[in-house]
């Protein structure tokens, strides 16, 4: 039986740690990057990364994808969420368009990978994913986006062209230097593992997805 759990309080994520740590260059099967960590402490075991095309010109319209960790989807190809095709497809595309992924380290949608695993469980006992984070005492969504603004500023980069989905998104650059000029989608085809879950980003949560 699923019993409602205490509201639990998240650390903040929407620390300004938009702090150039270190970089390098990194080749990848989709060209080479500079990868470049961000953190607000020098010595931070998980910080944000940009993956930044080595001719990204930042006076240009640069195309963006800001890829909030997927530790199932990105790094185990769960087929639970379309995370990691998202991620494979943005970097072909930033790689072509000699633009940037951005990836920030806000796994399950803010709640962490603990809590990701419990709501899957709630999910397989027949709720949705907003009806368990709720059931688990989260926000639907606790992602913030607020560093990935300081990124893009620290990067030189104030026009971009927004690879996303999610309208909370676009939406959280309504404030601040950076302006979208352009929303890309990125859209991908729903498998059987998916397709519920898909469905309720887009009918519950407004996500653009043509399903």
């Amino acid at each position: 039986m699923v019993e409602q759990g205490d509201p639990i309080l998240l650390p903040s994520t929407t620390a300004s740690a938009a702090t150039r740590r270190a970089e390098a260059l990194i080749p990848t099967p989709f060209g080479q990057f500079r990868m470049i960590a961000y953190s607000d402490d020098p010595e931070a075991y998980s910080p944000h990364i940009a993956l930044v095309h080595p001719d990204m010109d930042p006076a240009s319209e640069v195309i963006v994808r800001i890829h909030s960790e997927c530790i199932t989807g990105d790094l185990f190809g769960s087929k639970r969420c379309d995370c990691g095709e998202q991620l494979n497809r943005a970097m072909r595309i930033a790689a072509s368009g000699k633009g940037m992924v951005i990836y920030l380290r806000q796994e399950g949608r803010g709640i962490g990978i603990i809590n990701k695993l419990k709501a899957y469980q709630l999910q397989d006992q027949g709720l949705d994913t907003i009806q368990a984070n709720l059931h688990l005492g989260f926000e639907i969504d606790a992602r913030h986006y607020e560093v990935a603004q300081g990124i893009l500023e620290d990067l030189g980069v104030s026009q971009i062209q927004l690879l996303t989905n999610n309208p909370e998104k676009v939406d959280s650059f309504t404030e601040g230097k950076v302006k979208v000029v352009r929303r890309l989608p990125i859209i991908i085809d729903p498998s059987k593992e998916n397709k519920g879950y898909l469905h309720t980003k887009e009918a519950s949560m407004g996500h653009w997805l043509k399903l």
